[in-house]
């Protein structure tokens, strides 16, 4: 999910189909020539060792959040499971689904009081994933927003510090209207419409999680 073809050698292949604009992913595994039918079920978990487990993601997600904190905070990695009530109710207002049913967040806090959330996620940009991270105070407002992963050729104006500034601020009441209060860029139509609903996603998720969170 956090990697690509080209960062993993030739153990992982990704298959991206759009549709309406929608991240649906097919992962094959080449681990040896065949899978013996008694590792199947296990497949979920090597798929997270190996695209996340010491991942250059993970790694660019904590230098961005150090960034903006200071090296003085302290950052916990957990992951949120996501109910299928909270999935289909912010599917059906953002239009766009989640990739799977549960993300990874951070825990930002300084003597023991919590400073912040950071989430990481996936949107399909016109044919390949867009990794992004969203940072949110606890009141839920969107502090910044960074893309860790772009992977196509064109579209990556949508990782410019200037156009992600747009969402500082922003939260689950905000209007993420894109032409209105997002502003468009000329020859990245879908990663904008993509990546301003994924982030609005986040925005909409945080207060219905907000107790969960560790």
């Amino acid at each position: 999910m956090y990697g690509d073809s080209s960062s993993v050698g030739g153990d992982i292949i990704f298959f991206l189909k759009s549709a309406q604009h929608q991240f649906v992913g097919l992962i094959r595994f080449k681990l040896i020539s065949n899978i013996s039918a008694n590792l199947k079920p296990f497949i979920p978990l090597l798929i997270s060792a190996i695209l996340f487990g010491g991942s250059p993601i993970k790694d660019a997600s904590e230098v961005f959040i150090t960034s903006q904190f200071g090296d003085s905070v302290s950052i916990k990695m957990n992951t949120l499971h996501l109910n299928a009530e909270v999935l289909s109710q912010i599917q059906n207002i953002t239009r766009q689904i989640f990739y799977r049913d549960e993300l990874y967040y951070w825990t930002i806090s300084q003597n023991d009081s919590t400073l912040a959330h950071a989430f990481l996620d996936n949107v399909l940009g016109k044919s390949m994933p867009i990794t992004f991270l969203v940072l949110l105070n606890t009141e839920g407002e969107i502090i910044s927003s960074e893309v860790i992963k772009y992977r196509e050729a064109y579209g990556g104006e949508v990782g410019n510090k200037n156009w992600l500034s747009q969402f500082i601020h922003f939260s689950d009441t905000s209007d993420y209207s894109v032409g209105k209060n997002i502003d468009g860029i000329s020859g990245a139509t879908i990663s904008v419409n993509s990546l301003s609903r994924g982030i609005r996603k986040i925005a909409l998720l945080y207060p219905l999680v907000k107790d969960e969170l560790k």
